[in-house]
């Protein structure tokens, strides 16, 4: 009888243990690792806390937690939402640094109240130390009003957050060294999303070597309403048409985002991984804009420094600035493709049929402005070029016998080389106020043409000549 009380009280022992043990390992697992913090030598920088997305289902009770802890190396966030987070993700490359020129030029291309309503994180996500002490100094020196107005903050997460580089799956014949990169990759976006979600209202997701079009946000806000009034179900809006440069999320969104980089952070680069995102949250067709508001200018890629020649033929640098006004030909139309559609902003063109000699396309400007600039680009892929024609400015709106507007006077400014012409700082020879611009055909072509855009920058001049009948 002593023998099996004896028995039973070792029993119960060993199941207590076996309890304690298995509720410790299962709020570990519910919680997440606790990791030791010990600060890193040299490195400058305290745990950042992140604002929590409340529009996300998954983080308003902590479903599906992500564990992770972050450095914050430099600036603060606002506890206000902004409008905008643009998040973008650095390393250290084999050849070249593109960092600090991306930030000038989206801080610069940056209105102060654009800069106000948006926040830039950038997540150093190289291991190395020193790399990155030095990028901090850069970065401090350069941007320091916009690390004070909490419109740029520098974090890092520590390796140890990282699941497991070996044994990665070695999807589409891969070679070891790209799989491991681009899974990385993958876990830097997913950890840079997650920190960025409860920041702004919209998520814009950018590489480290790009340039900005002027006032960018202002057109994504353009486009955001847009979509708004056609009560239009979206889930990304495209800025460009490269890599994961300029696509656009809404906030709601980024938690999920995040966990799905994080999740299937082996098994594809990151972004053919949006795409699939994109259409499990149901919007089945690419919504891109053009001009593109983004350009990558690396020439060496962030993998082994490997040239990387990407250009987005769509965009366009300098902001819409076309004046007012009326656009007028005597060239066949096809279907829809209207001349003015040249002139405005957007995705639109002109498609004619073969023009002869003699054709014109008028620009009519509603008020009288000093040219300072033209720029002209026709064809498509090299095809449906305008061969041959001139470019002029006009002089005294009259109307014509087709009641038409047009100008009484023109002078040649310059003629189309390969289908494109371009002049800049034109006011420095034709200074006087201009009331047109037309394009010329000076001989006829068999093709069919496109005039992709026509595009003008003024400064305003005295008040408008009136027309005359």
């Amino acid at each position: 009888m002593g023998l099996l009380m004896k028995k039973n009280v070792v029993l119960l022992v060993l199941l207590l243990i076996l309890g304690v043990y298995f509720i410790s390992h299962s709020a570990l697992l519910i919680a997440g690792p606790s990791m030791s913090h010990k600060p890193i030598p040299n490195e400058l920088s305290w745990q950042a806390e992140r604002l929590v997305n409340k529009e996300a289902w998954v983080e308003q009770r902590g479903y599906l937690p992500l564990n992770v802890s972050y450095q914050l190396l430099a600036g603060a966030p606002s506890t206000q939402q902004r409008y905008l987070t643009i998040g973008l993700s650095s390393v250290k490359r084999n050849k070249g640094s593109y960092l600090i020129p991306t930030l000038q030029s989206l801080f610069s291309q940056s209105s102060p109240e654009e800069r106000s309503s948006m926040v830039v994180v950038v997540l150093l996500a190289d291991f190395d130390n020193s790399w990155r002490i030095i990028t901090v100094r850069e970065i401090k020196t350069a941007f320091a009003s916009e690390l004070e107005q909490g419109q740029l903050v520098v974090l890092h997460v520590p390796q140890q957050w990282y699941p497991p580089f070996t044994g990665i799956k070695r999807n589409y014949n891969d070679a070891p060294e790209r799989v491991t990169f681009r899974s990385k990759q993958n876990l830097d976006y997913a950890f840079l999303i997650h920190y960025g979600a409860g920041l702004g209202r919209y998520y814009l997701q950018l590489e480290d070597d790009i340039f900005s079009a002027k006032s960018f946000l202002t057109t994504i806000k353009r486009r955001v309403e847009e979509q708004e009034v056609k009560k239009a179900t979206w889930a990304m809006l495209e800025f460009s048409s490269l890599g994961y440069i300029g696509k656009l999320y809404k906030a709601a969104h980024i938690p999920l985002l995040a966990r799905f980089l994080f999740l299937f952070y082996q098994e594809m680069p990151c972004d053919w991984l949006m795409s699939h995102f994109r259409v499990l949250l149901t919007q089945k067709e690419v919504i891109l804009f053009k001009p593109s508001l983004f350009q990558h200018m690396g020439t060496f890629s962030s993998f082994k420094g490997t040239y990387n020649h990407l250009k987005d033929k769509d965009f366009e640098e300098r902001f819409y600035t076309n004046p007012s006004a009326e656009v007028y030909s005597d060239m066949s139309t096809y279907q829809k493709h209207f001349p003015k559609l040249a002139w405005d902003a957007g995705e639109g063109y002109f498609w004619g049929r073969s023009p002869e000699k003699g054709n014109y396309l008028t620009v009519v400007f509603k008020d009288p402005a000093v040219v300072t600039g033209i720029c002209v680009e026709t064809g498509s892929g090299g095809k449906d070029l305008l061969e041959s024609a001139q470019v002029e400015i006009g002089h005294e709106v009259v109307t014509t016998e087709k009641v038409e507007k047009s100008c009484k006077e023109f002078q040649s400014v310059g003629t189309l080389e390969n289908g494109r012409f371009e002049m800049q700082d034109m006011d420095k020879k034709y200074n006087t106020a201009s009331s047109c611009l037309r394009i010329q055909v000076t001989a006829g072509q068999k093709d069919w043409l496109i005039i992709q855009k026509i595009r003008v920058s003024t400064k305003l001049s005295t008040p408008p000549h009136q027309a005359k009948e």
